[in-house]
């Protein structure tokens, strides 16, 4: 069985992109984004000036001091390929509110793909449910939006396989790399696999969470289903059926940022303040 968003956000093509360079453009605020001679945006030293040098490139404090004119020069910011991992299995796509952790994890992709090709960093993507679905890094927009519309549409039968996925992917990378899983963590396999990776590379985990995972209150013993496997388990109500604190210990102790998006909250200003803390938005962590 098969579902698409347009349904669950009540937005065409076009509207879901305006959404997407929304995100992006929200992402990317307060970070330097001017049209630096040179190199790129970090600054390295100041030189004596030399004829040909444009005059904007003038260190006008350095100059006032020796009463000689110099001029600032730039190094490249480090841009590491950024690998979205999307988690499409069944359990993103269940939802007691309006919008699905899989609705919600496809726009957040779709704000940090654009926020990182702005900052002229490729971007890849990689299915971690039961699709075969991969896209090397890119700096084309065309791909990046070709990508986005396909992980618009989703199953409601999907396996996760992010643990498997993620140990197939680490061979694959031979320089350092921006990992982020957008996931709910419902794979046992996984932040192993995750601890692993983040042992080479720079590795986000952006846990989405519907509010139900947190315990039906007043609700006495229930029966439910797994979504992903069928399996039948007994809980009781007002009991977080995960628990996000610990999940969060274990990744922070291995090295992995973590950031608990809820799909009943407004979700911008914190990912935006997450992202910002830890600089990954076409950079990384140095």
């Amino acid at each position: 069985m098969e579902g698409t968003l347009d349904t669950a956000d009540h937005l065409d093509a076009r509207q879901f992109l305006i959404a997407v360079k929304k995100l992006a453009d929200a992402l990317a605020y307060g970070t330097d984004r001017s049209p630096f001679l040179g190199s790129g945006i970090e600054y390295a030293q100041s030189r004596p000036y030399q004829p040909g040098d444009p005059v904007r490139a003038i260190d006008w404090r350095v100059t006032a001091r020796t009463g000689k004119p110099f001029v600032k020069e730039y190094e490249a910011p480090k841009q590491l390929p950024c690998y979205l991992l999307m988690d499409t299995s069944a359990s993103m796509t269940v939802s007691s509110v309006k919008r699905s952790k899989y609705a919600v994890a496809v726009h957040i992709a779709g704000g940090l793909a654009f926020a990182c090709l702005d900052r002229v960093s490729p971007v890849g993507v990689v299915g971690v449910g039961g699709r075969d679905l991969r896209m090397e890094p890119s700096l084309s927009r065309a791909q990046v939006l070709q990508w986005l519309h396909a992980f618009r549409r989703f199953r409601f039968d999907e396996p996760t396989t992010l643990g498997r996925r993620v140990t197939e992917l680490a061979p694959t990378l031979p320089n350092r790399c921006l990992v982020v899983a957008l996931t709910d963590l419902h794979d046992d396999a996984a932040v192993p696999a995750l601890k692993l990776l983040a042992q080479r590379h720079d590795v986000v985990v952006i846990r989405l969470q519907d509010p139900a995972e947190t315990g039906v209150h007043g609700a006495g013993f229930l029966r439910a289903g797994e979504a992903e496997t069928g399996r039948v388990f007994v809980t009781r109500g007002g009991k977080s059926w995960a628990d996000p604190e610990m999940t969060a210990r274990q990744l922070k102790r291995a090295g992995v940022d973590h950031l608990l998006v809820r799909t009943d909250r407004p979700f911008v200003a914190d990912l935006r303040n997450f992202l910002r803390g830890r600089n990954v938005l076409g950079r990384g962590r140095r």
